[in-house]
């Protein structure tokens, strides 16, 4: 029997999605192929993300090519990040930005498992104004958070490095944090959701039980990374 997901997980059933899913996890995808699925699975994820993540609200008045007026339609929250985990993460950005009517601002976090503990290491933090100046108190709100973050992560296995993405988006400011993904194991799911479970919700293409000693999720897919970039092996 299949563990009971928590709450704020949704894994999608899109029959697409899951086919689209079995392609990539075969073994003879090359990295051409890998990098069209990975953004065709980004996009089936990304709609059912926002469709309920997201909200509609009535814009300005416009005019059609023949001259009518119309409300256009804004989306809500105003103010929102993408934000992929380097490097698998670069593969989700283009298809979550083609969903979304504007530009918004797309803030990169470095994260690696050390191979040993596998624990999370953050190498790289473009958020502005991450640190707070001197004499912040610790509760005042950053003006320069937005009010919704996107998080584009493709692998959750151990979890460890989601769950650190989510906690540096939290002390940054954001009200809320919408987790898109490819393929988690149930551990590692759990690890993450339990993070900030009021403030986060994951969407995942697929969820596998379990990972090996190496954190690796079986069957899993491989590493998206090393797929994506063709440096299997390194």
């Amino acid at each position: 029997m299949s563990p009971t997901l928590p709450s704020n997980v949704h894994c999608s059933t899109h029959p697409c999605l899951q086919a689209k899913l079995s392609q990539l996890r075969e073994a003879s995808a090359n990295a051409r192929e890998t990098k069209a699925l990975v953004h065709e699975i980004s996009i089936i994820v990304g709609c059912e993300a926002l469709g309920a993540g997201l909200s509609s609200k009535p814009g300005s008045k416009a005019k059609t090519p023949l001259g009518y007026e119309f409300t256009t339609t804004q989306i809500s929250p105003s103010t929102i990040s993408l934000v992929p985990i380097l490097r698998s993460g670069l593969g989700m950005l283009e298809a979550v930005q083609t969903l979304l009517p504007e530009p918004v601002p797309v803030h990169h976090l470095g994260l690696f498992r050390e191979p040993t503990t596998l624990e999370p290491v953050e190498y790289y933090n473009n958020l502005p104004y991450h640190a707070p100046a001197v004499g912040t108190p610790s509760n005042a709100p950053n003006e320069n958070a937005s009010e919704l973050a996107i998080l584009l992560d493709p692998v959750i296995a151990t979890g460890g490095t989601c769950a650190a993405a989510i906690q540096t988006l939290k002390e940054w400011g954001v009200k809320r944090v919408i987790v898109i993904a490819v393929l988690s194991a149930f551990p590692g799911l759990e690890k993450a959701a339990n993070e900030w479970p009021e403030g986060v919700d994951i969407w995942v293409a697929g969820v596998d039980e379990s990972i090996n000693d190496r954190g690796m999720i079986k069957p899993g897919l491989g590493d998206v990374g090393d797929r994506l970039f063709l440096t299997i092996g390194k």
